[in-house]
């Protein structure tokens, strides 16, 4: 509530805050200013409310909010008028919405009466709608979600509420405070369900519970509907090769510590993995969750761009506020090319759409101070907007090569020990010799197509099936030549060699 402060004691005219903490919000409103200001809420059901007297002002407020504004407007003391959910009253142009924009600005443009009487009205909102008409008269404030110390003061009365009650708590002080930073993110309604569901859970809290936690936030990003969880299942012994870029994210697995910060190292911000398609990014990507135990979201940029027209600024929005609620976390944007492949043309084809969801989203990857790790991939280098590529927007820019014959051989190797079968058992240096030009996914396919013509044969994989499967594929490297070789040849010398044998 500290950058509201100043706003609210200064009886600033109108503020819209987003959140879906409704409850919170307003205990907080209440505790910092009821004793000097009498706080009212307006909801569409219950009508203008003077909450510490616990009475509707004026019944004819309920479902009506201009006869609301017009009361908070003449009313004569001085108070606090939190309007929730007035933003369908915000959208499309109806006479009620038309009247409702016109008297907020008549309230602004009365702020001189309003500075006298101790007067704020706050819109109170999870859904972000401003109109046009009040974007330069109204201040918008993102309510923070709970921080630690709220945590802990909830996760303690949990605590000792369920001692009372015989439950039994195994948590050492470095167990607990793991579980306060799986709680982060979780407003105070999910962080109160997720204790409660560890503890009814058998009756215990301890260091498993922390999965609990976890779920909670899955359930976040599925309800986001843009988000996807990934599970960091993969790890960085799953990828053959890319010896550089492993070595580089190594060295940075505790960048998001305290004893990092302390060290005086900044957050680092992302990296560009750039590459011929199937040779391992977005693997990269799901390593490096597991390789920082850090928990893996997968933005999809097609998402963004579907719904009403004016949606996908705010999906956008709605996409990187969820990330920042959940972080520290690896936010995996696959295919950033295509994403913003219509760059050029946004403002004839989606009146500047496009233009304006990346020209916030690279501000926010410029400045962003959350722990949130950027992983992009691109196939296409030519159509990635220049700007992407600027300095500052990523720690790095990675080229992920065709694989080496040595690391074509690995490849071999941990694809045919997941079908739990032997790799000394195989001609792989030979396999790998065949197999120049192919990608890790297309090693990958060859090995299910033998093991597909061993099955149907009734007999056990051997080299004739993986050999012949070789010599039928053809990869992607000669159907596509030209396009490859032109990747190949622009990433020498522009970016970093993910492999060492390819630098």
């Amino acid at each position: 509530m500290a950058g509201l402060d100043p706003f609210i004691r200064s009886c600033y005219p109108l503020i819209y805050v987003s959140s879906f903490e409704e409850r919170r919000f307003i205990s907080s409103i209440e505790e910092r200013y009821g004793a000097h200001r009498t706080v009212f809420q307006w909801t569409y059901t219950k009508g203008l409310v003077n909450l510490k007297r616990g009475i509707v002002h004026d019944p004819k407020t309920i479902g009506d909010p201009l006869v609301a504004l017009n009361i908070a407007e003449k009313l004569d003391v001085g108070g606090i008028f939190i309007f929730s959910d007035l933003h369908p009253f915000l959208g499309e142009a109806t006479p009620m919405r038309n009247a409702t924009v016109r008297l907020l600005r008549d309230i602004y443009s009365s702020s001189k009466a309003f500075g006298n009487t101790q007067k704020t009205v706050i819109l109170l909102s999870p859904v972000f709608q401003i109109p046009p008409e009040l974007e330069k008269e109204i201040l918008v404030f993102d309510f923070p979600l709970p921080d630690l110390a709220e945590l802990e003061n909830l996760l303690e009365k949990h605590i000792q509420t369920q001692s009372r009650m015989g439950a039994v708590v195994r948590l050492g002080a470095e167990d607990r405070q793991k579980l306060l930073d799986a709680a982060l993110g979780l407003t105070l309604d999910e962080a109160d369900n997720a204790f409660n569901a560890a503890f009814l859970s058998d009756g215990c809290l301890d260091a498993s519970d922390i999965g609990h936690i976890l779920a909670e936030k899955r359930l976040i990003i599925r309800k986001s509907g843009i988000l996807e969880y990934f599970p960091a299942a993969e790890g960085m012994d799953d990828i053959g090769g890319l010896e550089n870029l492993k070595a580089w994210l190594l060295k940075r697995r505790k960048a998001f510590t305290l004893q990092a910060r302390a060290f005086g190292l900044p957050q680092p911000k992302g990296i560009l993995l750039l590459g011929v398609q199937g040779c391992g990014k977005s693997l990269a990507a799901k390593a490096i969750a597991n390789a920082w135990g850090l928990p893996l979201l997968r933005f999809d940029m097609g998402k963004i761009f579907e719904g009403l027209i004016g949606s996908s600024e705010e999906n956008a929005r709605r996409a990187i506020k969820t990330a920042e609620s959940i972080a520290p976390c690896i936010f995996w944007i696959d295919e950033i090319d295509k994403g913003f492949a219509g760059m050029a043309s946004s403002g004839s084809v989606d009146a500047g759409v496009t233009s304006r969801v990346f020209g916030s989203f690279i501000t926010w990857m410029q400045e962003k101070s959350s722990p949130v790790f950027v992983v992009a991939t691109a196939n296409n280098i030519g159509q990635l907007p220049p700007e992407l590529l600027r300095k500052g927007r990523f720690d790095e820019i990675f080229f992920v090569d065709l694989p080496s014959a040595r690391e074509r051989e690995i490849i071999f190797q941990i694809h045919i020990a997941k079908r739990k079968r032997s790799p000394d058992r195989y001609a792989v240096p030979q396999l790998a010799q065949l197999t120049d030009g192919f990608s890790g996914a297309e090693i990958e396919q060859l090995v299910i197509s033998a093991l597909y013509d061993a099955f149907e044969e009734e007999t056990e994989l051997s080299n004739h099936h993986l050999l012949e499967s070789a010599r039928k594929s053809v990869p992607l490297s000669v159907t596509m030549r030209e396009q490859v070789d032109e990747l190949r040849q622009w990433a020498r010398t522009r970016t970093v060699m993910a492999s060492r044998q390819n630098a």
